[in-house]
């Protein structure tokens, strides 16, 4: 059974589906007695560690349904270690790899009806764990909340019709501000990465840019990544992505598909790039949940445009075969990184 919709017409939306799982943190800093509930509003003291002082973290993943009609999960447990390692990083408690997993199958079970039908898009998953307890002082939060909620989604932000393929990206970089610092969080998914970067991205956009592609805070000339996923480049046998050392995002999508490059026969390097290696490079292409894994097709640079080869017989498209067939179930799961909802 479906909810009803226009399956064809989903785009990037918000549509609230049936339920949500919420789990507070108990006085010993464990986590219990979690519960699906009916989606809707929460309520939050106005003391609050997250609403303060941004104590917060958010995950994303997707279910997809197979051509059998059976719905998957991809490598939830990865998830879960993130969000471990950003709750050490900001001071929260975390739910264990199983409690994680357990609920995110749990949420998916419940709104199974909002999962797309196969090739339709997916039903994008929304983990978050924020400082719910209330504080006065600049301290984390004495208590902490695990939610998340669902959301059917297309398969990309912006979806041609080849293929059923997101289209093309076309990129800015952006020399002036960059996206993280050393030392700071864009090593994690804290929920306060993304806001400083909404004015810049918007003026691109306006522009008529898909996104912005940032540079490193100290020397302004190494691609580091895209607001919302990492970058790779391709130069002939070799393909290239920034190191993940505290300014990187340790994309899930990203390290999936550093393996499977490696299956390819592919010679994988995590390294900083330059821009004018970037602008020589053969192909460009960015991971993420919502992006999955999309070509870029140009990027633009002090206003100079290049651009770089994209559609049938590239790496990038191969890649994208591989991850997708196994997302999606059209190719056998060899990895063990497909989790079934029963």
């Amino acid at each position: 059974m479906y909810a009803k919709m226009d399956w064809d017409k989903l785009g990037y939306d918000v549509i609230p589906t049936d339920y949500m799982y919420i789990m507070k943190s108990n006085e010993d800093g464990t986590f219990s007695n979690g519960a699906l509930v009916p989606f809707g509003t929460i309520q939050i003291s106005p003391h609050s560690s997250v609403l303060n002082y941004g104590q917060g973290l958010f995950e994303g993943m997707k279910a997809s349904r197979r051509q059998d009609g059976e719905v998957q999960i991809f490598r939830p447990e990865e998830n879960a270690l993130r969000m471990q390692m950003g709750a050490e990083r900001l001071l929260m408690v975390s739910p264990s790899v199983e409690q994680y997993v357990d609920a995110v199958k749990q949420v998916v079970r419940a709104n199974k009806r909002w999962v797309p039908p196969h090739g339709k898009g997916i039903l994008y998953v929304r983990p978050l764990l924020f400082g719910s307890g209330s504080v006065m002082g600049v301290a984390p939060a004495p208590q902490c909340t695990f939610l998340i909620y669902t959301n059917p989604a297309s398969n990309g932000y912006k979806v041609s019709h080849l293929q059923g393929r997101t289209a093309a990206l076309n990129l800015l970089i952006d020399d002036k501000l960059p996206r993280a610092f050393p030392g700071g969080t864009g090593g994690i998914k804290n929920i306060s990465n993304y806001s400083p970067v909404f004015q810049v991205v918007k003026e691109a956009k306006a522009k008529g840019f898909s996104d912005v592609l940032f540079l490193d805070a100290a020397e302004h000339k190494y691609v580091e990544e895209v607001s919302t996923c990492n970058a790779f480049i391709v130069k002939g046998k070799v393909i290239s992505t920034a190191p993940t050392l505290g300014t990187i995002l340790p994309g899930i999508t990203r390290k999936s598909i550093i393996q499977l490059a490696g299956d390819l026969g592919y010679q994988v390097k995590e390294r900083k790039i330059s821009v004018k290696e970037l602008l020589k490079a053969d192909e460009v292409f960015c991971t993420g949940t919502a992006v999955g894994i999309s070509e870029v097709g140009s990027v633009t640079y002090k206003n100079k445009r290049v651009e770089f080869k994209t559609g049938a017989d590239t790496v990038t498209q191969k890649l994208y075969d591989l991850i997708t067939g196994i997302q999606n179930g059209l190719m056998e799961d060899k990895k063990g990184w497909v989790v079934k909802i029963d």
